[in-house]
């Protein structure tokens, strides 16, 4: 099973720089988008929706913010939008959705940043604990979960090109990587990527300021994070960097399933 997650910062900006053609080449079960940053009703059939794929959006209230989408080879049993009791507010920013297949159940998280102003780190703060606590309950389900997307956050010295320099900006904060620690710790989560791929320089994500691109100055932000009776059908893992579609890098991960 191959699994794609990018954040393509506007699925109509990346489908004219040539996202769809690369996408309909990967042969992918499953691709989960974030920040699609569109309503269904602004975007066409030919464009951006994928071609032998069930395509299924959650947007936000808002236009041009946010978003999510999930295309799926095969059909899911069921497709649920939204995090539900709890979370009103970040449903009403389209940041999860999910689609559960008959053992396994795959979903594409846009997990909020807190670099515009302080009011949302604290919105980042208040998803990461009611995040937590949903977390908990899906790992009592007697099924897997491989839960990917954009999550703002880095966790390790490895997965940033300047780390001295960004202790104190959001997405490197203690407070976030202490939650990671948590996740892929004590609460039993896997970091996908890193079952396979031990390498430095394994970047995501460039600002657009400078030549942060060009110089490979990233961050890795972008996660599949899976249940851990799937680490040992974590086969290879690679971050596509031969064509830009985005300010992120599309995260492909195959299981052996």
């Amino acid at each position: 099973m191959r699994i794609i997650t990018v954040n393509v910062n506007g699925i109509r900006a990346a489908a004219r720089k040539g996202f769809f053609p690369w996408l309909e080449k990967q042969n992918a079960d499953v691709i989960c988008l974030q920040e699609t940053k569109a309503q269904i009703h602004q975007l066409s059939q030919e464009e951006h929706f994928l071609r032998g794929y069930h395509c299924y959006f959650f947007d936000a209230e808002k236009k041009g913010y946010s978003g999510v989408a999930l295309f799926c080879k095969e059909e899911p049993k069921r497709v649920i939008k939204g995090l539900g009791q709890g979370f009103t507010d970040m449903d009403a920013e389209g940041r999860y959705i999910q689609a559960d297949f008959d053992h396994h159940s795959v979903a594409s998280l846009y997990l909020p940043s807190g670099s515009a102003k302080e009011e949302r780190q604290l919105v980042k703060y208040s998803f990461l604990e009611r995040f937590d606590t949903h977390l908990k309950k899906l790992k009592k389900q007697r099924r897997e979960f491989i839960i990917c997307g954009d999550y703002n956050i880095v966790h390790k010295e490895i997965d940033i090109k300047n780390w001295k320099s960004n202790q104190k900006n959001s997405g490197c904060l203690p407070e976030e990587r202490a939650w990671l620690d948590q996740l892929f710790g004590s609460r039993g989560f896997i970091d996908a990527f890193r079952v396979v791929n031990q390498e430095k320089a394994q970047y995501t994500w460039w600002s657009n300021r400078g030549q942060a691109w060009a110089n490979n100055v990233g961050w890795r932000i972008d996660y599949q994070v899976c249940t851990p009776g799937l680490k040992s059908a974590i086969s290879a893992a690679h971050i596509y960097k031969d064509e830009r579609f985005s300010d992120h890098a599309p995260l492909i991960i195959d299981y052996e399933l």
